[in-house]
């Protein structure tokens, strides 16, 4: 026990409180009490009678009541003050105060207990201030980035937004607290389609007289036990006009390879002819020109995939009927059509939406879906044909979904990239548009949107 503990110092006042109780019983029972009664009995006229045992006790507790009031003052009077210190630091600490720190000088297990306390409130300071400087690095980084960030509760109301956002949908104003479909009730409609899914997605915008393509990322989660979600509206167009130009060096580069490829042998070949005609050779002539032919044919086809794509006539549109267009289809590929197709006939270009639909659906197969994975579905909503191709293949990544429309963009190593540029040039020539987006259970699905006239529908 250490000698200056509270358990030792609590001894030492109880020691000395029955100390003064056996004093002044001594004191009452046998001196100076009983002298002095015998001394005023003898030399005054004053008679007063020994206390008894019992009036000895009573006179012992009343002397010793203020004395033990006084001890019990003395132990507990810094035990009192530290506790109310106490009890003040932890209001301030459930305030968010951590600068309350304990001044006191004891050595012993109170002494202890501050030395602990001030140790913890050190603590809590330092990490508040890391918080703090990690909180505000955080959000200055949020708030200056050029991505468009939006933060909704459960009810649809932004619970946070960055400078991005607030220029990007309420002029420059705080989004705090609004709903945000209410929010975009006048936007584009390709943006209010994209928000109201669960995907990401790729769409473009009409904004300022100019067309802005954004990439939508989004996520859900949950946040303090209450289920939050995570929009990020990322600016497209200067990044996919830096890859097309990319795109049309790539294809000069192919062309110019291919051209390389096919015109070497046809010049050596022809000049091998020439010689052989003029030994007079004929016997080998007809091999040389068989392959001079084969070569000009390949390069044909090869141009004219191209051709084919910078050539596109402007659709001719006509009221097209489902059965025999899917049976039709059906004959080049396979497909499983979910739902029943429209009761009403379209108005598109059948056979530029077949080609479109046969290169979708081979590219839904390639994908490694399941045969009975590669979904067709068509879905008349208002006055906007909906066709969707799906498969269950790996989906795309964002950089892949954000370049996947691109003129001659291609995850192929032999592929030309004409697939859903052909798609995309054609939908938009039918003053429709194409969305891509990752499906939540795995796959990617491809969505051509094209407008029906009122008559149509």
């Amino acid at each position: 026990m250490r000698l200056r503990s509270l358990e030792a110092r609590l001894t030492l006042w109880l020691a000395l409180a029955a100390l003064m109780g056996v004093m002044s019983y001594i004191g009452v029972t046998q001196w100076p009490l009983p002298q002095t009664l015998q001394w005023l009995r003898s030399n005054m006229p004053v008679t007063i009678a020994q206390p008894t045992g019992t009036e000895a006790l009573i006179i012992c507790i009343v002397v010793l009541t203020p004395l033990s009031w006084w001890f019990a003052h003395i132990v507990m009077d810094p035990v009192k003050r530290l506790l109310r210190a106490l009890e003040g630091a932890v209001a301030s600490y459930r305030d968010g105060d951590f600068s309350i720190s304990i001044a006191l000088n004891r050595h012993d297990e109170l002494g202890d207990l501050v030395r602990v306390h001030n140790e913890l409130g050190q603590t809590l300071r330092e990490q508040r201030q890391n918080l703090a400087q990690r909180e505000l690095l955080l959000d200055t980084v949020v708030q200056n980035t050029p991505v468009a960030l939006v933060l909704t509760d459960g009810s649809g109301r932004v619970a946070y937004a960055n400078i991005a956002a607030r220029h990007l949908f309420n002029e420059g104003r705080s989004l705090n607290g609004l709903h945000f479909a209410t929010l975009i009730a006048d936007a584009p409609e390709a943006l209010r389609k994209a928000t109201e899914g669960t995907e990401d997605a790729l769409f473009s915008v009409e904004m300022d007289g100019s067309e802005e393509t954004f990439h939508l990322s989004q996520r859900a989660f949950r946040l303090q036990g209450r289920p939050h979600r995570l929009q990020l509206f990322r600016r497209m167009t200067r990044e996919l006009s830096r890859q097309e130009v990319a795109a049309w060096k790539r294809v000069i580069r192919v062309v110019s390879h291919e051209l390389n490829n096919s015109l070497a042998p046809i010049s050596s070949l022809a000049h091998s002819g020439a010689e052989l005609a003029r030994r007079g050779d004929v016997q080998r002539l007809p091999g040389v020109f068989a392959t001079i032919g084969e070569r000009a044919r390949h390069l044909h086809g090869f141009i004219d995939g191209y051709a084919r794509f910078a050539k596109l006539p402007a659709p001719r549109m006509v009221a097209v009927e489902w059965k025999p267009f899917l049976d039709a289809l059906s004959l080049h590929c396979r497909f499983q059509l979910q739902g029943n197709a429209p009761t009403q006939a379209g108005w598109f270009d059948p056979v530029q939406i077949e080609q479109v639909l046969i290169n979708l659906v081979k590219n839904a197969h390639e994908s490694g879906s399941a045969p009975e994975g590669v979904t067709l579905a068509l879905t008349l909503v208002g006055h906007e044909l909906r066709i969707e191709v799906g498969d269950r293949g790996p989906g795309m990544s964002e950089a892949v979904l954000a370049q996947a429309l691109l003129p001659f963009y291609s995850t192929k190593r032999s592929g030309t990239g004409l697939g859903l540029a052909l798609a995309r040039e054609i939908s938009e020539a039918h003053g429709g548009r194409i969305a891509l987006a990752n499906r939540e259970d795995g796959g990617l699905r491809v969505t051509l949107i094209l407008p029906q006239p009122a008559s149509a529908t």
